[in-house]
């Protein structure tokens, strides 16, 4: 069976793509900081897909600890999915340095970290996919979350060098934007209905993405037109905007 690395195993979106893996038969590798929280959905993902499920301790922002995590693993993955993040509070933020650079390190120098690691094995190889969920923030600064928005916004940015790079190699890579999506990372914010996707919903469209090697994904597919709309307003507009 092929291997799945589920990188931040442990949010919404992360659990339903990882259910989504294991049940196109994919064995599952459980990786997050808080290893413990994993158990109960190695179990249940085992049991109910007859899959094998293991769970590893991995923190982002560890960035020492990356590459003896990755050589650890008793299996390489065929495909390594990057998951975590963290939104984090902007008016904190821009006052609080420790706030803003865990932002920036959880969403882009660690994912940034491991998947060098990854990318170096999979290119010697000859063989490999690599999924990076980044987000429609990233492509357009705006006063709300523009310190979270830049950290995905080099993500982006490093996706698609490294799907650059790596396509000379025989490695994919794909590059997720989701807009608003229902997880405990956004429980507090409040969420246009019709706009916001279910995490399992996402997490179709990642497997669906991964199987075609499509280059980006925009989930819900309408984001890419929202997005275009909004990269297309003028500067002098914009920044007049309360967004």
């Amino acid at each position: 069976m092929p291997t799945a690395l589920i990188l931040g195993a442990g949010s919404d979106m992360a659990v339903a793509i990882a259910r989504q893996f294991a049940s196109e038969k994919y064995d599952i590798q459980l990786a997050a900081r808080k290893v413990d929280s994993l158990y109960p959905l190695q179990q249940d993902l085992a049991i109910r897909y007859q899959v094998k499920v293991e769970s590893f301790a991995f923190d982002a922002t560890d960035f020492d600890s990356h590459a003896a995590f990755y050589a650890d693993l008793p299996v390489k993955p065929d495909i390594t999915i990057c998951v975590f993040g963290y939104l984090g509070e902007q008016e904190k933020a821009q006052s609080n340095w420790s706030e803003a650079a865990r932002i920036i390190h959880t969403n882009y120098t660690g994912a940034v970290s491991i998947l060098n690691i990854v990318a170096e094995d999979y290119a010697a190889k000859g063989a490999g996919t690599i999924v990076g969920i980044s987000s429609v923030a990233g492509e357009r600064g705006r006063l709300s979350n523009y310190i979270y928005g830049s950290a995905k916004a080099g993500f982006t940015a490093y996706l698609s060098g490294l799907r650059n790079r790596l396509f000379h190699k025989g490695v994919h890579v794909l590059s997720v934007q989701p807009g608003f999506v229902y997880t405990r990372m956004t429980e507090h914010l409040k969420l246009p209905p019709l706009l916001t996707a279910q995490p399992q919903d996402v997490a179709k469209d990642v497997y669906k993405a991964a199987k075609r090697k499509k280059n980006t994904l925009y989930t819900k597919w309408f984001w890419k037109y929202i997005m275009l709309i909004i990269k297309s307003v003028p500067e002098g507009i914009f920044k007049k905007l309360k967004l």
